[in-house]
């Protein structure tokens, strides 16, 4: 088994804690979905958020879908001038017998945006 890394991306309404809940838990279903994995498949998690998203912790939301042996860490984004705002990225590791390149990075709604050379 390998250890593979997955992004993801979501770009919030607004910043208010059930909505960054609802949009993370949504994320993270779609890795795991589009990937095949299970939460047993995951190493750990690394949240970012824009400065701009000061509501809730987006790991809560991993917690809230049952995520609770896995380490995880937030983190706020580089303040660019520019940068879309109100971003929550992930970055995953997990275990997975799939290959680099077959690895869904998923980027959601306006998020898609960031990385059309690997959003899927």
């Amino acid at each position: 088994m390998a250890v593979r890394a997955v992004r993801g991306a979501v770009q919030l309404e607004r910043d208010e804690a059930g909505h960054m809940g609802d949009q993370v838990k949504q994320l993270l279903n779609a890795i795991l979905e589009r990937n095949a994995l299970t939460a047993d498949e995951l190493i750990s998690i690394w949240f970012t958020a824009t400065p701009d998203l000061h509501s809730d912790f987006p790991a809560a939301a991993a917690r809230e879908l049952g995520i609770v042996d896995v380490p995880l860490i937030c983190a706020q984004e580089l303040d660019i001038a520019g940068a879309m705002p109100r971003v929550v990225r992930i970055l995953a590791h997990v275990e997975s017998d799939r290959a680099k390149a077959d690895i869904a990075h998923v980027y959601l709604g306006a998020a898609a945006t960031l990385r059309k050379d690997i959003a899927q």
